[in-house]
């Protein structure tokens, strides 16, 4: 029992109920009972962190996310976050969440990584940056592959909110450890992760009911969806950080 952690568990069940959202658990088994791991994510909603939690549940484990430092300034939020001792980062200067990660991790802590940063907004894999292998060979620690697929049709970049009752369909699968040396080349490590993680997607994807209609816009093109390419994707991303840049400099 933690005194923030688990009441704000609480509450997020009673709301997944009220939303009739039905979450399907698959390879919870691989995700271990004790000792540090970096938990690794794909990332399409605004939710996932609240969703991916329960691919922990079944081994007892709490996951510590890693998120973006304004979450941690808001004044509802930040003392929610840092009460569940989740790790905030700021991006212009990583090496202090680094830090911060891998003494969780050390001390037997789930850390939960988002690898390509932002939501996707062609609900593809983007790139993943190598910062979870870096962690999880610093740390001596298995990396645990992860993937989310349902959420976006919750919350997402580009489209209004749906959270009414929705019963939505909402799967996570987590893959074999993934254990990587030392020694071994970041870059590389990175690659095969993304590529196991790719597979677990598909796999999801196969067998997650049809997306028709107006929920086609959460289906990737590739599957026949109205979603962006990944190509278009890039330029949406790209025009967004300028916008975000030039808010900033004009503060």
């Amino acid at each position: 029992m933690e005194l923030v952690y688990s009441p704000v568990i609480a509450a997020a069940r009673a709301l997944f109920a009220a939303q009739g959202l039905r979450f399907r658990v698959e390879g919870a088994r691989h995700v271990p009972t004790k000792g540090g791991a970096v938990m690794v994510l794909n990332h399409i909603g605004y939710m996932d962190f609240t969703y991916a939690g329960l691919a922990a549940r079944p081994s007892g484990r709490l996951i510590r996310f890693m998120a973006k430092d304004d979450v941690f300034r808001h004044p509802v939020s930040g003392p929610l976050m840092r009460g569940m001792k989740h790790i905030p980062v700021d991006r212009s200067a990583g090496l202090a969440s680094f830090r911060a990660a891998l003494t969780a991790l050390r001390a037997g802590e789930v850390v939960g990584v988002f690898p390509e940063a932002t939501i996707s907004r062609s609900f593809e894999l983007k790139e993943f940056k190598n910062g979870a292998v870096r962690m999880a060979q610093a740390a001596r620690v298995p990396l645990i592959p992860t993937v989310i697929w349902g959420s976006q049709r919750v919350w997402t970049k580009d489209h209004p909110k749906r959270l009414g009752r929705t019963r939505t369909p909402i799967s996570l699968s987590v893959g074999e450890p993934l254990v990587v040396d030392r020694k071994d080349d970041a870059d590389e490590a990175t690659a095969r992760l993304r590529q196991a993680m790719q597979e677990l997607l598909h796999a999801a994807q196969e067998v997650y009911p049809p997306m028709t209609g107006d929920d086609a816009v959460f289906l990737p093109a590739r599957l026949g969806g109205r979603a962006p390419t990944p190509e278009r994707a890039a330029e949406l991303d790209a025009a967004e950080a300028v916008e975000r840049a030039a808010r900033r400099s004009a503060d």
